[in-house]
């Protein structure tokens, strides 16, 4: 089944998530930290996939036990609802800019868990949050989901830079997870991810 509810409790974090990939209508996403609440609707928008996430954190430490979560549990999600990947795309890519800046993304969902992250802020927060976080984001969710990730950013702002980001992971995420013409089979020439 491609639409996935869980949700994960810690001591840090309570996090509630449904996910659609079928389905690009979604609920609300609240984590108690805006910026970051902006960049998932984004990414869920311009990936056309259907996205709920609620998350409670101890924000009165820091938002990174709340953003590394997210990242465990929607990783989690992405890969319970592709299941053994039969008619998925598989591989994608996307680039998107976004005034003087460019995101690019490529996306393997075979499987196997690895970021490589290229570019850098210039300040030390984006959108109040400690710049390092948004690295491990996305490190956290494809390991989580088995999914090998590039991704590069290059421009002047650092706003502009996060946010193509996260778009151009959500369309390539998006595509990567469409089911195709050959459904009945896994894009695999081992025959399993």
């Amino acid at each position: 089944m491609r639409r996935v509810q869980n949700q994960r409790k810690t001591r840090e974090t309570s996090i509630d998530i449904v996910l659609d990939l079928d389905n690009p209508e979604g609920g609300e996403i609240s984590t108690g930290i805006a910026f970051f609440d902006h960049m998932l609707t984004s990414m869920a928008k311009h990936g056309r996939i259907g996205l709920s996430l609620v998350a409670q954190g101890d924000l009165e430490i820091d938002a990174h036990h709340t953003i590394e979560d997210t990242g465990i549990v929607l990783g989690q999600a992405i890969k319970e609802a592709i299941g053994d990947g039969k008619g998925i795309a598989r591989f994608s890519h996307a680039i998107v800019p976004m005034d003087e800046s460019l995101a690019t993304v490529a996306l393997d969902l075979g499987g196997r868990g690895y970021l490589v992250f290229r570019g850098s802020f210039s300040h030390q927060r984006v959108g109040g949050i400690e710049r390092e976080i948004f690295e491990h984001f996305f490190y956290s969710l494809c390991i989580r989901g088995g999914i090998t990730a590039h991704l590069s950013m290059e421009g002047k702002n650092d706003h502009h830079m996060c946010e193509a980001l996260f778009k151009a992971f959500g369309i390539a995420l998006g595509s990567a997870t469409r089911i195709g013409p050959d459904c009945d089979n896994i894009p695999s020439i081992k025959g399993s991810f």
